[in-house]
């Protein structure tokens, strides 16, 4: 194999692994945001006081 394919090669691994960690980085980032949505979501729609007490006939 010659020097000049080599390099190319890689170039072109080198490439691909930026890519991938750049697209992984861009996941993280919105799972976050998901995450961080659901939980102002959550803390807007909770009841406090509700399930603390549990009314039961026998």
């Amino acid at each position: 194999m010659d020097i000049a394919a080599l390099s190319s090669r890689m170039a072109q691994t080198s490439l691909q692994q930026d890519v991938s960690i750049s697209v992984l980085k861009m996941s993280k980032d919105q799972a976050t945001l998901e995450g961080q949505a659901l939980i102002k979501m959550m803390e807007q729609s909770v009841l406090p006081n509700l399930g603390g007490n549990l009314d039961i006939k026998v």
